[in-house]
């Protein structure tokens, strides 16, 4: 029987693993096994917090509206300045909100009261 040369189809495939664990501490970057498993586990994680990040970033920009607002007016509160709003048709959305009641309050204050009449 003649010797059969092999591929390097899974020199290549373990190279590849290697290359995205190569920060990875300890065995997590050099032994293949572990690389697979740190890989497979390092992309669920990042899946699962892209949705985390979104739904952080939006519960920060609501507190931030929600204190700025109910630091000049007594009676009014986010959810109030959401749905009036919506009722004038207003289309600014919370990341924007939250930029104008960081950067300028009157600003804010201003669109609330505009919207209140």
């Amino acid at each position: 029987m003649t010797k059969t040369r092999r591929g390097y189809i899974a020199r290549r495939r373990r190279t590849k693993i290697r290359l995205f664990a190569s920060t990875f501490r300890g065995a997590h970057s050099r032994l293949t096994r572990t690389t697979t498993q740190q890989k497979m586990r390092a992309l669920v994680s990042a899946h699962r917090d892209r949705g985390r990040q979104k739904r952080d970033f939006r519960r920060l920009w609501i507190t931030r509206i929600n204190a700025i607002i109910r630091e000049k007016m007594v009676f009014y509160s986010y959810s109030r300045l959401i749905h009036d709003l919506y009722k004038k048709q207003l289309l600014l959305n919370r990341k924007i909100l939250a930029q104008i009641a960081i950067s300028n309050r009157n600003c804010l204050y201003m669109i609330s009261n505009e919207i209140t009449k």
